[in-house]
């Protein structure tokens, strides 16, 4: 027998940041000056990264280009591994993810690569908490409850046949 299912979310959009929650602005304002810094010489495209730790620290990462491609990093990428290598136990609980051209803020919200899903996905399934995406552009903000709302059907250690951490 066929079935047709249906995958389908909801998320949250912000026309204003004055709308947003304190602590999602000042996600918003970090991953905004990060961006600041990343280095993307070849596609003008600068993405900053930010994440709100259980104590309440923010890590941040920016995406770094290489004329190798591609031997880049995105920022989503560059900050969750800030967050792994120097925060191991302290587990992400947002990432705000903002994106600039040389004429400033991206109109459009940035929207993770499937890469970067897959490492959220996993960090989600390391630390068993679920991490709120704030996706932030000029004319509004998105917030998303979990990865598994962008990544639906996600290949995760299930599929390896092994036991949960």
């Amino acid at each position: 027998m066929i079935r047709t299912k249906n995958i389908s979310f909801s998320y949250k959009e912000y026309e204003n940041t004055d709308e947003l929650d304190s602590n999602d602005l000042e996600l918003i304002t970090a991953a905004r000056e990060t961006a600041l810094n990343a280095y993307a010489p070849y596609s003008k495209f600068k993405v900053g990264a930010a994440v709100r730790l259980e104590s309440g620290m923010i890590v941040r990462g920016a995406n770094v280009e290489n004329a190798a491609f591609p031997s880049g990093i995105c920022a989503e990428r560059s900050a969750l591994s800030n967050s792994v290598s120097n925060h191991y136990n302290d587990k992400p609980t947002a990432i705000a993810i903002v994106s600039i051209k040389e004429d400033g803020l991206t109109e459009d919200v940035p929207s993770p690569c499937g890469n970067c899903r897959q490492v959220l996905a996993e960090e989600e399934s390391r630390t068993g908490n679920k991490i709120r995406i704030i996706l932030s552009g000029k004319n509004k903000t998105l917030i998303i409850e979990s990865i598994s709302n962008l990544l639906p059907l996600q290949f995760n250690r299930k599929n390896l046949n092994l036991t949960p951490l």
